[in-house]
């Protein structure tokens, strides 16, 4: 037996987890404590917490100054040009990197809990979780309802430092917190006889708080000048979407169905919410003027920046005039999604029904969280 396992025999693998948790944490701190402009200005705060910040304060980017962070509105490019600390709204590929080896390091961790709580065996228990990968969605469009308001002179309802806890990429801590909260709640009240189902439970839990959320935001944009409700965006995201992942779902069916064999209705659902994310950026980019809904939005994400800089250099201006610069991203997310169903195959469910869940989550949250927020972003023009 390697060394790696013995240690592992030892002390168990949830202590190994808390002991490296620890760890990073207590290095990450001393090493920000003993030199705060390498490690917390040049890098934790410029990538990562700085861009919160900005997006928090409804700023174009935020400066690292002697006496702290300063939002700015404006002269941006004059800073970094100045050479000073900025930090702009959105991502990077470096916060990317770091968020993706944040969840991994995450999902081994909450795979171990399941472990220790003998749940979570039923990959069923996804349907359970989209509820709150809606709510991600629908909470991060919260918060630019509040940077509406800001803009506007209003009192938003939450304000910063609250506001951080619902901005992406935050949000994903805060809602898989909670989703985690209900389910261990869920799953005591089974226990104790309170309830006979954790599952439905939980989903039942998460469609309220959706419902709710759905409601504020409805009623924002019913009673101020800074929202206005543009319904045609859902309809419109929705529809295209459901079409085009049934009719994926259909089409494995008919001519490959080993793709459906393992995942199902779940294979559906992780394509569907693959798709949203993908229409939901096609609308925003290139469809809104059709649905006289008169805002803007740009790209936040690398990925779709280049996505859609590349398709603009390459495609024909007659062809970018009919079908915009945004389509290829659309394409992208349907293909990605159904290669990864087609890997969730009968044989690795019944292997690791656990770990297979915890992946089908989080492959689906990252793009139906995302999507649904663009989504209700402009349903709710704001």
């Amino acid at each position: 037996m390697n060394t790696f396992g013995r240690v592992v025999d030892e002390y168990g693998p949830e202590r190994l987890w808390i002991g490296s948790f620890v760890t990073i944490l207590v290095v990450g701190i001393g090493a920000a404590l003993a030199v705060p402009r390498v490690v917390w200005d040049r890098f934790l705060w410029r990538y990562f917490w700085g861009p919160v910040y900005a997006d928090a304060k409804a700023a174009s980017c935020a400066v690292m100054t002697p006496s702290g962070p300063e939002a700015l509105t404006s002269g941006c490019a004059a800073a970094i040009r100045e050479g000073r600390i900025v930090a702009e709204p959105g991502y990077t590929i470096v916060s990317e990197v770091g968020y993706m080896l944040i969840l991994i390091f995450m999902l081994v961790g909450v795979y171990l809990l399941l472990e220790n709580l003998e749940i979570a065996d039923d990959p069923t228990l996804f349907f359970a979780f989209v509820p709150f990968m809606l709510l991600g969605g629908a909470l991060r469009t919260v918060e630019d309802a509040t940077d509406r308001a800001l803009e506007s002179g209003f009192t938003p309802i939450i304000e910063y430092p609250l506001s951080s806890l619902i901005i992406s990429p935050v949000i994903y801590g805060t809602v898989f917190l909670l989703t985690l909260a209900t389910l261990v709640a869920a799953v005591w009240a089974e226990k104790e006889g309170y309830i006979e189902n954790y599952s439905r439970a939980t989903a039942v839990t998460g469609s309220v708080l959706v419902v709710v959320t759905l409601a504020y935001l409805s009623v924002v944009a019913a009673t101020t000048e800074y929202s206005t409700a543009y319904p045609s965006v859902l309809l419109v995201t929705v529809g295209i979407a459901t079409a085009l992942s049934y009719g994926l779902y259909r089409a494995f069916d008919a001519y490959k169905p080993e793709i459906n064999s393992g995942t199902g209705r779940i294979g559906l659902l992780v394509i569907w919410g693959h798709a949203i994310d993908g229409v939901a950026n096609v609308v925003l980019a290139d469809w809104l003027d059709a649905l006289n809904v008169p805002l803007t939005y740009y790209p936040k994400h690398p990925a779709n920046a280049f996505i859609i800089a590349t398709t603009e250099a390459l495609q024909p201006a007659n062809v970018t005039a009919l079908v915009g610069t945004s389509w290829p991203f659309l394409v992208v997310k349907l293909v990605v999604a159904s290669a990864v169903v087609w890997l969730f195959n009968e044989e690795f469910l019944d292997e690791s029904p656990r770990y297979a869940l915890l992946l089908l989550v989080a492959v689906t949250a990252v793009g139906l969280g995302p999507g649904t927020r663009d989504m209700l972003r402009a349903t709710f023009g704001i």
